[in-house]
């Protein structure tokens, strides 16, 4: 086994929500969808999550999950979906 898997892994958790104003209100959604989803995780209610981002552009589209044991398959298969509509959705 490696050392860093022996090592047990460390969570920062943040003390206060992001401060200052957004740029604009797109980003005050996602800033204050992202807060909901931390204070819900802090809290032991969240299981699984899954994330589909665009860049501001639009040119780059990312995936990314955490989730518990089973919930892998069910995950990936929305994002991929998702993923495949959003980048239909561009053309």
């Amino acid at each position: 086994m490696s050392n860093q898997a022996q090592q047990p892994k460390c969570v920062t958790s943040f003390p206060r929500p992001v401060e200052g104003a957004p740029a604009d209100e797109n980003t005050a959604q996602i800033i204050d969808l992202l807060q909901e989803h931390l204070h819900l995780a802090r809290e032991g209610k969240l299981r699984s999550i899954a994330v589909v981002s665009v860049s501001a552009d639009g040119a780059a589209i990312g995936t990314q999950w955490s989730c518990a044991h089973g919930d892998s398959a069910s995950l990936i298969g929305k994002l991929t979906v998702l993923t495949h509509d959003l980048m239909a959705a561009r053309k």
